[in-house]
């Protein structure tokens, strides 16, 4: 009795509540040094990330300076500046292009958000993001999948094909996959039963930017984004290369390699000279030699890149799907986006071949050709229930 009368006096709950108030204090302190820390990160992050781009022009400052003011080739001045003209024109487009981003039609509105965070169980999300996607131009799913095994000691005899269905149906069942696109490919290695299994249904939906991901759209994580047809993320241009600036990537490589053949073509004479003593001593002594060895070095590590990039053109591919196939209703398909040399370069450099002017806008982008026809016809579930059954593979190998 003397303690809970101790307990219930006015002073007792006045300490207790002057503790609860200093510990949300506290907390509200801790929250806020924690956000000012991470502000601070990313804002040397951000700094940092410019040290390449400081380099770059750093060095194509000095060679400019060296080939005009020291060197000074009359001769090849003209030639010269149409170069440089063009490495910068197109390294400034490269750098300075903001990324394109979803537009709103591939945000959630605020009802399908709220409906989308209110559910707790994964199956439904997917399945709400699936109703969704349906009216937008979406071809592409998500990835995932992997290897599992079973003890396959009491099956290793099947090799009919009602049993092969038999197994299989009872490894849908068992795993709930009916409703699924799901491709098996099963081995059996004496006793042990090996299925690699691919599942091409969830819809590709990013969190952090709460948007479903067209195809070819990838989240950067440097820049906080998703990026339509992303490339990747270059520390040199310190921006993302994807739809909106890949043609002016292309052509900064180009006109690099332009540049660095020109300045190494032009003073391997003087080189030579240097080589067997007739130069006369002097700083353009020392400008021909390091032009010459930084021109051939970036060029030999811009002619590998450059060409890699050639070939994805040519496959239309980007350097991410190039390392994971994209994955469409009926699985991978690495060449899902191939249609043909000539349409595939279109898609990249638009009207303008050599020049940094503009590129293919979205609503001329030929994987959207099919937009109101998705709006218009959204099938049924019955028929997307049939389509998804028409999409279920098994085959059945026995090593």
């Amino acid at each position: 009795m003397a303690w809970s009368s101790f307990g219930n006096t006015p002073g007792f709950l006045a300490d207790v509540g002057g503790l609860v108030w200093t510990g949300r204090r506290a907390n509200r302190c801790q929250s806020g040094l924690i956000m000012a820390l991470s502000r601070a990160l990313r804002c040397c992050q951000r700094i940092f990330s410019w040290i390449p781009v400081i380099i770059i022009s750093s060095v194509v400052l000095w060679s400019y300076y060296a080939y005009v003011f020291e060197l000074c080739f009359v001769v090849y001045l003209l030639i010269f500046h149409v170069c440089f003209i063009m490495f910068c024109w197109t390294y400034w487009k490269a750098i300075f292009t903001p990324p394109s981003t979803p537009t709103k039609k591939f945000h959630l509105s605020y009802t399908d958000k709220e409906r989308y965070e209110m559910e707790e169980r994964p199956d439904v999300q997917k399945q709400i993001l699936i109703d969704i996607a349906k009216k937008l131009p979406i071809f592409t799913r998500a990835q995932s999948g992997g290897t599992q095994s079973y003890d396959a000691k009491n099956l290793s005899a099947m090799c009919t094909f009602a049993q092969q269905l038999q197994l299989y149906n009872h490894l849908a069942e068992c795993c709930k996959w009916q409703c699924l696109p799901v491709k098996h490919v099963i081995g059996c290695k004496r006793w042990q039963l090996i299925v690699f299994i691919s599942m091409s249904s969830a819809i590709r939906f990013c969190d952090r930017c709460q948007v479903i991901k067209p195809d070819r759209c990838h989240h950067c994580s440097v820049c906080e984004t998703c990026v339509l047809k992303m490339d990747h993320h270059c520390p040199w241009v310190n921006n993302c290369v994807g739809f909106s600036n890949y043609k002016f990537f292309l052509l900064f490589l180009s006109y690099s390699m332009i540049y660095c053949v020109f300045i190494a073509s032009t003073v391997f004479q003087y080189f030579l000279k240097y080589w067997v003593g007739d130069l006369p001593n002097g700083p353009a002594k020392f400008h021909v030699l390091f032009l010459l060895f930084v021109a051939l070095m970036f060029f030999v590590s811009l002619l590998f890149l450059f060409g890699y990039h050639c070939w994805l053109v040519a496959k239309n591919r980007s350097t991410l799907e190039a390392f994971s196939a994209p994955v469409f209703q009926n699985g991978p398909d690495r060449n899902g986006f191939n249609v043909g040399l000539s349409r595939n370069l279109q898609q990249v450099q638009g009207d303008g071949h050599y020049f940094p002017l503009r590129t293919l806008r979205e609503s001329e982008n030929p994987l959207l050709a099919n937009e109101g026809k998705w709006m218009e016809d959204g099938g049924s579930d019955e028929e997307s229930s049939g389509e998804v059954a028409s999409n279920l593979k098994c085959t059945i190998w026995y090593i």
